[in-house]
Parts: structure tokens; C-alpha cells; sequence
């Protein structure tokens, strides 16, 4: 348990610094296709008081607002490696993905780079946050293997996940709604989107529930409001509210059905569906948001009426986002594992908690 937590507040810490120094440089200056500069390295003129880029906010409060995402993009990766991988090996693992992945892709999207010139649309993480971390998070657990007794279908601590859920869930407002970087239109579409597609797939995901087992369990309906969530953030901003709701009617019934049956086609022990639900949810919300994108909100018109070419746009984004992500982590993780092994052994009589932290969660 202690292990689970210090795999996600680690990169609270890290992560930080690393966005601080030359991540947010790295992602939001120059004008290259793949990569920014270190023009703005340890936050070198970045302004506390005025915008350079045209927003209702100073630079330094947009810099500060992005900084978050790759952290929860670490936590993403995470959840499907809980309990197996090595710590060391992780910390080293995220510090270079961050530099290899994320920065680059996040540049790629919102920062002038290749996917933007394409004309693909990611209002608040899509590509940059679900699909790279999916795809990583993937990735790690096929090399990684399952745990012990993986199959067996229990949770450790259903009031802990139940409270995290619904941090997250209320965090999920500011990360979608901020996006619009100011106090607009598209911030109040993004937050009543995101309520309104959560809620929809929560609702939807429990009915499917007591369709299939007769049950509505606390974990599935958890589960249903973050696919929900992620299926709106590529668009939460950019759609209707009306289209939001259909997202979620179209998208939610797919990824019930889709994420055990790969679990059980080949084999992986993704503890917390970080591929099923952010990776496939985020590619869904990609290809939705080229079907239902509002030309009043996005600016361009969407395939239903007719624009084909923004459908492609997304397309190549999630393409290119997916190959960018494998790419990046098959070669780091080669790199790593040369110096370091990827998993740590249990002894019998010890725990992860005592092997990597020397403490336990609980006094016996």
C-alpha cells in the first residue's frame, strides 16, 4: 500500500522540478515540429504579470496550470505497475519518459508543433495525457507480468478507492474547464461537459453492470464515471453539450466491453485499466471529437458536416501519438533495463512496503 502511494507522489516531487528547470521550456517554446528549446529554462522570462500568448492569464499561471498534467500523466502510468516494478527503476523510468514522451508530445499538440500543423484537435489531454500513458502503461505490463494471484477479483481498500475516485473526479473539472485558460465559453462548456458526460457514462456503465452480473458494484460505477470523464476531455471544450451526451452514450458501452475482453485476449494485469480506459477511452475521444467538434466552439466544421479532413487530422494525431509513445518507452525501458532489473523479488517473509520503503502500512 505504501509502495502504491509513494509510486504516485514520487513524481509530485520530480516532476516538478524537472517542468520547472526545462519541461515547460522544452514544451511551450520555439516553433520546431517535434521539440521546443531551452529558451525559458528555470522559468527564464516568463512573465508573473502579463500573457505573451494572448490569454486572460500571465504566462506564469499558464506554465504552473500545465505543469499538472504530466504529473497525473506519471500517476496514469502507474496504476497498471503497482505492486511488480522495480522503484528505482520507475523513478528513472518517468524522469526520461517525461523528456522522451511527454514533453515532446505535449509540444506536438499545444505548444505549435507537428500535430497542431495538422489541425487536430486536443482540448484538454487526449493524445497527450490518456493515449501516451495508455500506451506506456500498456507496454510496462506486458513486460512486467502479473501479480500474484492477479485474477483474483478483490480490492484492498474499497473506501480508499472510492474517496481517491472522487478527488479525482472533482480534480478533473479544473484540468478540463482550465483548459480554456480563462473565464470564457469554452471553460463553461468544458465543465458542464464533463459533468454531464460523467454522469451519463457512471449511469450507463451501471446498468450494463446489472445487465451482465446482476450486480452494481461500487468498483464498476467508479470505473464508468473515469471513462466517462475520459472520453470527453479531448473534446470537453469544443462540443455541445448535446454532443457530450452522445459521446458518452456511443463510447461507454464499447469500453465495458472492449477492456476485459483484451485483458483476457492477451493476458496483461493492468491493475487499474490505465490502457482500457485512459488509452482506448482517449483514442475514442479523439475520433468523437472529429465527428461532433462544434464549428461555433472549435472554429472548423466536423465530419457530419462534411469536413472529412478533420477526421483524418484526428487520426494521424492518435496515430502518431501511439507510435511516438511505444517508440519512446521500448527504447528507454531497453536502455534502463541494461542497468537496472525492472522488477524487484519478494522475499517470503517481506513485503514490497518493507523491501523498497522499510515500513509497513499497517502494525500487525
Amino acid at each position: 500500500m505504501i509502495n502504491t502511494m509513494m509510486m504516485v507522489l514520487l513524481p509530485l516531487g520530480f516532476g516538478i522540478v524537472c517542468w520547472y528547470l526545462f519541461g515547460y521550456s522544452l514544451t511551450f517554446s520555439g516553433d520546431h515540429a517535434l521539440i521546443g528549446n531551452l529558451k525559458h529554462f528555470a522559468f527564464n522570462d516568463v512573465s508573473f504579470t502579463t500573457s505573451t500568448k494572448g490569454l486572460q492569464i500571465p504566462d506564469a499561471v499558464f506554465a504552473m496550470f500545465q505543469g499538472m498534467f504530466p504529473l497525473i500523466t506519471l500517476g496514469i502510468i502507474a496504476g497498471a505497475v503497482i505492486d511488480r516494478i522495480n522503484l528505482k527503476f520507475f523513478i528513472f523510468f518517468c524522469i526520461g519518459w517525461l523528456v522522451l514522451v511527454y514533453y515532446p508530445l505535449a509540444h506536438m499538440v499545444w505548444g505549435n508543433g507537428l500535430i497542431e500543423h495538422l489541425g487536430a484537435l486536443d482540448f484538454a489531454g487526449g493524445d497527450v495525457v490518456h493515449i501516451s500513458s495508455g500506451i506506456t502503461a500498456l507496454i510496462l505490463a506486458l513486460k512486467i507480468g502479473k501479480r500474484q494471484n492477479a485474477e483474483a477479483p478483490t480490492v484492498h481498500c474499497a473506501p480508499a478507492v472510492a474517496i481517491g475516485m472522487a478527488l479525482l473526479w472533482f480534480g478533473w473539472f479544473g484540468f478540463n474547464a482550465g483548459s480554456a485558460l480563462g473565464i470564457n465559453e469554452g471553460a463553461l462548456y468544458a465543465l458542464q461537459n464533463t459533468f454531464l458526460a460523467s454522469a451519463t457514462s457512471f449511469t450507463i456503465w451501471n446498468i450494463l453492470d446489472y445487465y451482465t452480473t446482476k450486480h452494481i458494484s461500487l468498483f464498476g460505477s467508479l470505473t464508468g464515471a473515469l471513462v466517462g470523464l475520459v472520453l470527453i476531455t479531448p473534446s470537453a471544450g469544443l462540443v455541445t453539450t448535446n454532443s457530450a451526451l452522445l459521446i458518452s452514450i456511443l463510447g461507454t458501452p464499447i469500453l465495458f466491453f472492449a477492456i476485459p475482453a483484451l485483458k483476457a485476449r492477451f493476458h496483461y494485469d493492468d491493475a487499474l485499466d490505465a490502457f482500457g480506459a485512459h488509452g482506448l477511452g482517449g483514442i475514442l475521444g479523439g475520433i468523437f471529437t472529429g465527428l461532433f467538434a462544434s464549428e461555433h466552439l472549435a472554429g472548423v466544421q466536423n465530419v457530419l458536416q462534411g469536413n472529412f479532413q478533420l477526421l483524418g487530422s484526428q487520426l494521424s494525431g492518435i496515430l502518431i501519438t501511439i507510435l511516438w509513445a511505444t517508440i519512446g518507452t521500448l527504447l528507454l525501458t531497453k536502455l534502463l533495463n541494461s542497468f537496472m532489473p525492472l522488477t524487484t523479488d519478494l522475499k517470503p517473509d517481506m513485503t514490497r512496503d518493507m523491501i523498497e520503503h522499510g515500513e509497513s502500512s499497517f502494525e500487525v
